[in-house]
């Protein structure tokens, strides 16, 4: 009989690593480890190995090298991506060449980045992945007609108070219900009270989503939180 996988935290991204270096999949590790709501699952792995590594892991988004071998790799992410296509995948690659990211996307890939990425735009682009949007690392420029947007306004349905600003905050950091009750000092029933109001302001589907409308609509790399939302009072 199997042993059950531990569950992440609420709130919390699943990412598995893959890549056929050893050194690169530590490097990945630690980027993950440093980046709040991201959490590592499964050890991290060859890409050959990908839909079986998926498989065990059952992770929310999947971090791939996109190197020298790049039909190999974009034909493991098609096979991923038939097999668990809930999964968000994103690209850490050598090559800035607009032919080569299209093709990227065209394969499922959701989010393009250079290797010398930061952790910050790491974590910004699983999420906004994660959430439906495609991602191209703005350090690359690509051909008129296939401009994708690496960020845009955020539109609320109404102003947060300073206290859904106070909380949404604690989301984007990737804090549950509970630590975020502490941080504040309100109940575990009031942090879900603002939580629901702020979903249904920003109009996300849930946590995830709302953490990346809120990402997407910062310049990458920006440590602003959500009060330069521009709250109400309250």
């Amino acid at each position: 009989m199997s042993t059950p996988l531990p569950s992440a935290p609420r709130g919390v991204t699943r990412v598995l690593l893959l890549a056929d270096a050893p050194v690169l999949r530590r490097g990945l590790t630690g980027m993950v480890d440093e980046t709040a709501g991201l959490q590592v699952v499964g050890p991290p792995g060859e890409l050959r190995r990908a839909v079986a590594l998926a498989d065990a892991a059952r992770p929310d988004a999947v971090v791939i090298e996109l190197g020298s071998g790049r039909a190999a790799t974009l034909s493991a992410v098609r096979d991923l991506r038939r097999r668990h296509p809930q999964v968000a995948v994103v690209a850490l690659a050598t090559s800035d060449e607009p032919g080569v990211v299209n093709e990227a996307l065209a394969a499922g890939i959701r989010g393009y980045l250079l290797m010398n990425t930061s952790p910050t735009m790491l974590g910004w682009a699983v999420l906004a992945a994660r959430a439906g949007r495609t991602v191209v690392d703005p350090q690359i420029r690509r051909g008129e007609g296939h401009t994708e947007p690496v960020s845009r306004e955020l539109t609320l349905t109404a102003p947060l108070t300073r206290r859904e600003a106070d909380v949404l905050d604690e989301l984007v950091q990737g804090q549950t219900n509970r630590v975020i009750g502490t941080n504040l000092f309100i109940s575990e029933d009031t942090v879900k009270s603002h939580v629901k109001a702020i979903l249904r302001k920003l109009g996300a589907r849930d946590r995830a989503h709302a953490v990346s409308l809120v990402l997407s609509a910062r310049a990458p790399g920006c440590t602003c939180g959500a009060h330069s939302l521009d709250p109400a009072g309250g």
